[in-house]
């Protein structure tokens, strides 16, 4: 009995940007970009598949996604939590609002909630200085945070998905 490969198939949107940019100098990490807008991430299937269609060897698709931080290999959540570990913020206590969001949710960094409601990321800088310490929730700002506001902001999100964060 032989095992047939799954085949992947790359969605069209894929095929015709390759088909229009793949003659552009850093076309890899254009068609990555490509790729994370459409998933939220690089799936290990898409890159494989990826790999195949280009010829390009699958360790250097990796190579680019682990180089450039902006590349996610894992399914994000719902809800994208960006905490702000710029200057301001970590001095301010971006460390503590940190801890207790991945306390709250009982993830840590680059991780997503199993419900995937939830992921956490840290991010360098996201220009919000003057309200230190500070998060993004997908595209919403909060800032000047105290860690006793974080159970309130989270339960914003999870009324919506019909689910309730205890507070232990």
């Amino acid at each position: 009995m032989t095992m047939q490969k799954e085949e992947i198939k790359l969605p069209n949107e894929i095929i015709e940007y390759i088909e229009k940019n793949s003659n552009k100098k850093g076309f890899e990490i254009m068609i990555l970009h490509k790729i994370q807008e459409i998933y939220g991430y690089v799936p290990r299937k898409i890159a494989m598949e990826l790999s195949r269609k280009l010829n390009i060897p699958l360790a250097k698709i990796y190579g680019i996604i682990t180089f450039y931080h902006i590349f996610k290999l894992n399914k994000p959540g719902k809800y994208r939590i960006s905490v702000c570990m710029g200057t301001a913020c970590y001095l301010k206590g971006g460390e503590d609002i940190l801890g207790e969001i991945e306390n709250i949710l009982g993830i840590g960094v680059n991780s997503t909630t199993e419900d995937g409601i939830f992921s956490i990321e840290i991010v360098r800088c996201i220009g919000c200085c003057g309200i230190a310490p500070a998060i993004v929730i997908n595209n919403k700002v909060y800032g000047n945070l105290k860690k006793d506001q974080l159970i309130e902001i989270l339960s914003e999100y999870t009324k919506i998905e019909g689910k309730e964060i205890k507070n232990d």
